[in-house]
């Protein structure tokens, strides 16, 4: 048998007209995840070569597979990337202990992988025994350690990874929930490493930091490159700032003292990439120096209103990423249309302060979105939150944003009246002329789009791999237009929807792509098993977060009870169910459900 399948693959093989000589020499230029999954299914000995020389893999969902599945495949890896839990938890929409645990993998990974270098763990629960092991293991040869957005641990953990861990090129710890001890773990990385490139705690509570340490970090890395840090004071970085001479990328700090004082801070003279948190209109002068250098401007937390961002955006002609709140306004995006003709990616977040804007002009609408589609032919990446819209702003985003490969946009609830409504049109436009769009979020509200729009987005998404659909459609007669066509499409997340689950159910078995769902928000039934029962498959997962009330602190500090309509996530694993539910999830059997049916 062995025999046969060995001349079977050489026939192959030939068939297609490669040698395993040739194919061994090109096999590890294959880079494109996609590509690299199509060649091996050609045959088991393209499959086999994959296996040997795949050097980066990632990991959609950590229940899809199983560590030591990982293991046997790919032992050679040299860079893995694991998502734990979905991405609504970014929201606050998911339970916290609904898992993505990191210590099967984490113990996988110090027994085996002994080519790993890099790691990269995002929204997932880690311990500090976790991270303690990972640097025993892996101290001597770990370049990358990224926790992003995860929780669980604490400075203790990161005490041996500054110890251990002396080759790290990256550490990246953005926004993850870190219990603070103290700021040893900064001096051990300060005294230990000298090759460190990128420091990012960015949006953290981790303020123990030593400023004597961030110092003696850039004088020792002599090509550390990236600083991202928390709310420290910009005066108490001036030291830090004179040290890291090649830094081109800085974010954080704070502005506590009078504004004169801020004239004796000088950035180093590459930086190019800045995001000065708590940066008012008395602090911006000091951007203006070195912005026409700028390539990347973060304003999220920046406290400028409408005319700080004109009088800062047109001095950076450069520009190439700008993120901030809709605060800029419709004037500020004429304004980065008319001046920054390089621009690729756009974020605008929805403001905290927005109900204060309309007299500030602080508002997003379709006159900023079509300054902006005809000023910045460049765009590749556009996430807006808008307060109004009309069909004729998608329709020029369609006509001019040729490069556009992933589009978002929120329709805010602020307006009681929205100027153009459905979109339909202007969605087909969007979609039509867009060609290269592979991510997709529109969240409108209660008549933003009909069945037809829903339809539209089906036929014209034929490359959209992720989508995100928010108050869309009238009825599970439009949501079945929609899966009939979105051929590409790997991963769909729906809220507040009006579909029913047999709807959800009919729409899954259509969708030939889908790999991963998720929907918060939908028309249960008296019958829900059996409408479930409808999408059950092999190595399908079904679980279920029942609809529950979660207390949340607004800025105020007052305490205020929200309502979360049920979820239903369902996804492929090849590792089967998992077994870590906690008491919030309900997994849906199959078997069970059918016999109680």
């Amino acid at each position: 048998m062995e025999e046969y399948e060995n001349k079977l693959n050489k026939t192959m093989t030939s068939h297609i007209g490669m040698s395993d000589e040739v194919l061994d020499c090109v096999m590890p230029y294959i880079h494109d995840p996609k590509d690299r999954d199509a060649v091996s299914l050609v045959c088991r000995r393209w499959y086999e070569l994959d296996a040997l020389t795949r050097k980066h893999l990632t990991i959609a969902l950590c229940y899809t597979t199983s560590p030591d599945r990982l293991r046997r495949r790919f032992r050679h890896l040299e860079s893995l990337k694991l998502k734990g839990k979905p991405r609504a938890a970014m929201f606050n929409l998911i339970p916290e202990d609904w898992g993505g645990y990191v210590t099967p993998w984490v113990n996988e990974i110090a027994d085996n992988f002994n080519c790993l270098k890099s790691v990269h763990f995002r929204r997932m629960i880690v311990k500090d025994l976790d991270l303690e092991i990972l640097a025993r293991s892996k101290g001597k040869v770990l370049h990358v350690l990224k926790l992003d957005r995860c929780s669980g641990f604490s400075t203790d953990g990161l005490f041996h990874v500054g110890r251990l861990c002396r080759q790290l090129r990256t550490l990246f710890l953005e926004e993850s929930s870190i219990i603070e001890k103290d700021g040893q773990w900064l001096h051990e990385i300060a005294i230990n490493n000298s090759v460190l490139e990128t420091l990012n705690f960015y949006m953290t509570d981790l303020v123990k930091v030593s400023f004597e340490d961030l110092e003696l970090i850039a004088r020792n890395c002599c090509n550390l490159a990236s600083v991202k840090i928390s709310d420290c004071e910009i005066l108490e970085l001036v030291g830090f700032l004179r040290a890291a001479a090649v830094l081109e990328e800085f974010c954080g700090g704070s502005f506590n003292d009078l504004p004169d004082k801020y004239t004796a801070v000088s950035f180093p003279p590459k930086l190019c990439r800045l995001g000065l948190t708590y940066m008012g209109k008395n602090e911006m002068p000091i951007v203006f120096p070195f912005a026409v250098l700028l390539k990347k401007l973060d304003l999220l937390y920046a406290l400028l209103d409408t005319e700080d961002h004109c009088l800062l955006i047109q001095r950076c002609p450069n520009l190439e990423v700008l993120e901030t709140r809709n605060v800029i306004g419709d004037r500020g995006l004429e304004v980065l249309a008319q001046s920054c003709k390089r621009l690729k990616r756009l974020r605008i977040e929805r403001g905290a302060d927005e109900q204060g804007m309309e007299a500030e002009e602080g508002v997003v609408s379709q006159r900023g979105l079509m300054a902006l589609a005809r000023g910045c032919l460049q765009l590749e990446y556009m996430a807006v939150y808008v307060s109004d819209i009309t069909n004729a702003s998608l329709e020029d985003i369609g006509t001019y944003s040729k490069n556009l490969s992933d589009f978002r946009l929120v329709l805010l609830d602020q307006e009681e009246r929205i100027t153009d409504l459905p979109l339909d049109n202007g969605v087909r436009a969007l979609l039509r002329g867009c060609e290269k769009l592979r991510r997709f979020a529109l969240y409108l509200r209660p008549g933003g789009l009909t069945n037809v729009g829903l339809s539209y987005i089906g036929q014209y998404s034929p490359n959209v791999r992720w989508m995100l659909l928010g108050c869309v459609g009238e009825s599970d007669a439009g949501l079945l237009e929609f899966s009939r066509g979105c051929p590409s499409l790997q991963k769909l997340e729906m809220r507040g929807c009006c579909f029913s689950e047999h709807g959800l159910a009919a729409a899954v078995m259509q969708l030939t792509s889908l790999r991963y769902l998720w929907v918060q928000g939908y028309r249960a039934s008296s019958q829900s098993d059996r409408d479930l029962l409808a999408m059950a498959r092999p190595f399908w997962n079904i679980e279920r977060i029942p609809a529950r009330r979660v207390v949340m602190t607004d800025q105020d500090r007052e305490d205020g009870v929200i309502e979360h309509p049920a979820h239903i996530l369902a996804y492929y694993s090849l590792a089967g169910p998992r077994t870590d539910f906690p008491n919030t999830v309900i997994p849906f059997d199959p078997l069970v459900a059918g016999l109680e049916l």
